[in-house]
């Protein structure tokens, strides 16, 4: 008895999760690439700006359709914070970053944040110890970054490179600085329209500084491949990739759908150089592991803290 070859195939709810997985981690990590595409035409806070109004735009009309409220003042006034921290210097700088820097250096850079979160914790609320397995991971952390960046420093490179690393680096700081607050504060809103409302708010910041700086070029000005990879940036960036990601978070294990943030700037790395001409080294490609591991040992001993608290409140309720 033969097979119905005309029967299609049905993917279980786990396997459909495991190609959202897929898709967040190749596709957030060719928009760092689209990004570094989008800023050879025009300013990095214009394209910030142009991208987070329309991506922010189309979220807030979703969830307007769908009965939400508007929020109430005290709530804008955390939403346009936080939109401060999180899209204007975190996401804008990042932008600005790739008009000097490689944009796998730069996805290294941001994959950092959570060391930062760390060592941010540790000094202001003394709530992390950091023991020898933590310590591993924030050296293998910082030094991986280290063996990168002297391998694109003293190989070559465009006029501004500090420039591009300090301001990666207030990026990834500013992400780190956002993620503390949003753990530690709830505001009663469905998080993906508080982004919605943080990415419009933080657009009309970004064009403002742009018109008052003069950095940025008329509308009718900007090219056909930074008008491109905004449309990238927005439609499978903001929209595609994020359902995907939502997904992905509802059906695996958290530590399973986090791995994203580990392929991310691997694939911005391999696209980078076959997209955009950035230069790919054995020695950069060593020293992105050595980062990405060194992050993965932080994001365990932080998990393993946390579980040991626990256990500790549980046995102290007994």
């Amino acid at each position: 008895m033969t097979a119905d070859l005309r029967k299609p195939i049905t993917l279980t709810t786990k396997q459909k999760a495991y190609l959202a997985l897929t898709c967040t981690s190749i596709v957030w990590g060719t928009t760092w690439v689209a990004s570094k595409i989008a800023v050879q035409g025009m300013p990095g806070l214009q394209v910030a700006g142009i991208r987070q109004l329309t991506g922010g735009s189309i979220l807030i009309s979703f969830f307007l359709l769908k009965g939400q409220k508007i929020p109430t003042l005290t709530q804008f006034g955390w939403l346009i914070g936080m939109g401060i921290l999180m899209f204007v210097c975190s996401n804008g700088l990042a932008l600005v970053s790739l008009q000097y820097i490689p944009s796998g250096l730069s996805a290294l850079i941001t994959a950092l944040y959570p060391l930062c979160v760390v060592l941010i914790e540790l000094v202001l609320y003394k709530n992390n110890k950091i023991g020898l397995f933590t310590f591993t991971g924030l050296f293998l952390g910082i030094g991986g970054i280290v063996i990168v960046f002297y391998d694109n420093a003293f190989h070559g490179h465009a006029e501004g490179y500090g420039f591009g690393i300090f301001t990666a680096i207030i990026s990834m700081i500013a992400w780190a600085i956002a993620t503390i607050i949003i753990a530690r504060k709830k505001i009663g809103m469905n998080p993906y329209n508080a982004t919605g409302w943080q990415m419009f708010t933080s657009s009309i910041i970004l064009l403002g500084i742009t018109r008052i700086s003069g950095n940025h070029i008329p509308i009718s000005q900007i090219p056909f491949q930074s008008w491109a990879a905004i449309a990238y940036l927005v439609i499978a960036g903001s929209l595609i990739s994020f359902a995907a990601f939502i997904y992905s978070m509802k059906h695996l294990e958290p530590s399973i759908a986090a791995l994203y943030a580990y392929i991310n700037p691997i694939v911005a790395i391999i696209v980078g150089s076959l997209l955009v001409g950035e230069k790919l080294t054995l020695t950069i490609l060593a020293g992105s592991l050595i980062t990405l591991a060194g992050v993965y040992i932080v994001n365990q001993s932080l998990k393993k803290q946390k579980k040991n608290i626990q256990l500790i409140d549980d046995a102290d309720g007994v």
